[in-house]
């Protein structure tokens, strides 16, 4: 039921008000063709029929795209046309020979026996010239014989000519046809003329060709002009009928087996026309009309060949049933094929509802290894391909969730604000080679007139170079904020902070730092470098390395680092950087390098820090080229009054 209801639905969507319309129109003139209403009943039936024409080529449309949607559909129907119509065709034809050849066989037949009549009255006539008595004889064979002897040679000098001295034929006289043969004698008292004649009647149809059926023959007259009425035009002449003649008791055979049609043919008879006066018109027509069976015909046809027609048979029905079986085993190989072809594409076409649905698990069955079962395997290779893309995808995607969660991570540790400190002007930038950067800076405001100026580098990426950068962060700061943290040596900061890092990350978890505290008050500048890349101390022209410190935090736990120390003069100022900032190589393979950077930092030594951060960001660009940035690029910038 819920079936039914589901077509229904189907077939009311595709049903449009057009069709409505139609549907109307043809139940209209359906009701005006059974009650009849005159004048509007045939504008209605008119209408109907042009929206019963409407509606079939709508359903034939509409069939089309229901039967010949699946693949195994189109293929019955490709065969049909392909294989089944031709030989159709073929039949049709053989049919349409067969017909044409047992007419005329007929015809051919019904004239021989005819010709066959005539030469035995021309035989009769010899005889009788010669003073034999086998005239006698044949009249058992032409029923209606008359023999007459004429002293006048004028009928046969009409007939024939002047000097013809004998005629045989067909004589039309009005409506009667007559067969005639007509002989000249010499003889001591002159000549005379043998007629015999025997008249064209359903007796002696009776007598012709027994394998037809039932004969008719028509006698035609030429039409004069101006009188064509029922005419019908043979030739440069119109003739009508005035008479026919036909067999009464010769009944149409029985078929003698289940092919065995009625074959109806004619054959078309040339006789004189003999009109009132001398006036004869040869080539008269005469129509044969006959019908007859095919298994008639073959007997007559095969009678002369005797044993050998059986032999014939023979071959001729076994060739038949070779013929047969070639074509059983070629329909019940396209059986095969088909299914082959269908199945596999069947197969397909499921495999494609389970990857619609989101399984990419299901797989074709590969059972040959043809060009379809090639396709199918494709197939699985591509489903195999696109579930490891997604789960790819899904690792790219976690992935950058990650990124982005160390992005935000990182985004919190840089410093949001710049410490207020007496005569100090601090500026920072790092822009990253990836998402997130390896690298930290911050900036701790200690005192009133203290800052602590930290830049680093830590080993790994992503979110656990991330927490790793926020534990050390913590660590500092914790280090940095505490009471009394104003007279701790950056020394011991130091070495707290690789204390940490040893205890609390893996081996292969380190990191470079430079840290430096500055006092305004004291113009005091202490630092420890741990495994970082020197700071740079610009004064007076002159430009220091800072290197005092010690190796990398996180190595070995109790490594006791190294303090420095300076006093900074007005307007020094002090660079910290990361490698990725005198690393870049030009094209010929060439670093920045740190002497580089120092000149660079000194031909700017009169600019803010900002701008110096700045410049030296662009002339590590300008190094690379256009090239892609290998590593992350940090500097700060200090100014101290």
């Amino acid at each position: 039921m819920n079936r039914l209801t589901a077509r229904a639905r189907e077939i009311g969507k595709r049903v449009t008000r057009l069709d409505a319309a139609a549907l109307g129109f043809v139940a209209a003139g359906a009701v005006a063709q059974a009650v009849g209403l005159g004048t509007l009943g045939g504008i209605l039936k008119f209408a109907g029929v042009v929206a019963a024409g409407y509606l079939a080529v709508r359903l034939a449309k509409w069939s089309r795209e229901r039967v010949l949607w699946s693949l195994r559909s189109r293929l019955i129907v490709a065969y049909l046309f392909i294989a089944v119509v031709p030989v159709l065709l073929l039949m049709v034809l053989a049919v349409l020979a067969g017909q044409i050849l047992y007419s005329q066989l007929g015809a051919y037949l019904l004239y021989e026996d005819v010709q066959s009549r005539l030469e035995l009255m021309q035989s009769a006539a010899e005889s009788l010239a010669g003073g034999s008595a086998t005239g006698v004889a044949a009249r058992a064979d032409l029923p209606g014989l008359h023999i007459d002897y004429k002293e006048d040679t004028s009928y046969l000098q009409q007939l024939a000519g002047e000097r013809a001295r004998s005629f045989a034929g067909i004589v039309q006289t009005g409506g009667q046809l007559r067969l005639t043969v007509l002989r000249r004698l010499e003889g001591g008292q002159g000549a005379k003329v043998v007629e015999l004649g025997v008249p064209v009647t359903g007796e002696f149809l009776e007598t012709l060709a027994p394998e037809l059926g039932p004969v008719q023959v028509t006698v035609a007259q030429r039409v004069e002009a101006g009188k064509k009425t029922n005419s019908v035009r043979i030739g440069e002449a119109d003739y009508r009928a005035v008479g026919r003649v036909a067999t009464r008791r010769r009944a149409l055979q029985a078929a003698e087996y289940w092919v065995d049609p009625v074959i109806e043919g004619f054959s078309k008879l040339e006789a004189t026309y003999v009109a009132g006066g001398e006036r004869v018109e040869r080539g008269h027509p005469v129509f044969a009309f006959f019908k007859a069976r095919p298994s008639q015909l073959n007997r007559r046809i095969f009678s002369s060949l005797g044993e050998l027609s059986r032999g014939k048979l023979l071959y001729f029905q076994m060739a038949t049933v070779f013929l047969l079986l070639i074509e059983a085993g070629a329909l019940v190989t396209g059986i095969i094929l088909t299914r082959a072809i269908t199945g596999a594409v069947d197969e397909l076409y499921r495999a494609t509802q389970h990857v619609q649905a989101g399984d990419l698990t299901y797989r074709v069955k590969v059972e040959r290894r043809d060009q379809l079962g090639v396709l199918g395997d494709s197939f699985n290779k591509m489903t195999h391909s696109i579930n490891q893309l997604i789960a790819e995808q899904r690792q790219l995607q976690n992935l950058e969730n990650e990124i982005s969660i160390a992005r935000e991570v990182q985004a919190q540790l840089f410093p949001r604000k710049m410490p207020a400190v007496p005569g100090v002007e601090l500026e920072a930038a790092c822009r990253a080679a990836r998402v997130v950067s390896g690298d930290y800076y911050d900036f701790i405001q200690m005192g009133p007139s203290q800052v602590a100026m930290v830049v680093a580098d830590i080993s790994g990426k992503g979110i656990s170079a991330a927490l790793l950068m926020a534990s050390l962060q913590a660590a500092l700061r914790s280090q940095a904020l505490l009471e009394g943290s104003g007279s701790l040596s950056t020394a011991e900061v130091v070495s707290r902070l690789n204390r940490h890092l040893v205890r609390n990350t893996s081996e292969d978890r380190f990191a470079t730092l430079f840290l430096a505290v500055y006092d305004s008050t004291t113009r005091r500048l202490r630092y420890t470098n741990a495994g970082h890349l020197p700071a740079v101390c610009i004064a007076g022209g002159v430009a220091q390395r800072l290197e005092a410190g010690g190796m990398v935090l996180g190595v070995v736990e109790d490594y006791r680092y190294e303090e420095g120390e300076l006093e900074a003069a007005p307007g020094t100022l002090l660079i910290g950087y990361s490698d990725g900032l005198v690393e870049p190589e030009n094209e010929y393979g060439e670093e920045f390098g740190m002497h580089r950077l120092e000149a660079e930092a000194m031909r700017r030594q009169g600019a803010g820090p900002r701008e110096i951060a700045e410049a030296l960001m662009n002339a590590a660009d300008e190094w690379a080229g256009a090239g892609e940035q290998a590593d992350d690029m940090t500097v700060i910038v200090a100014r101290l009054g």
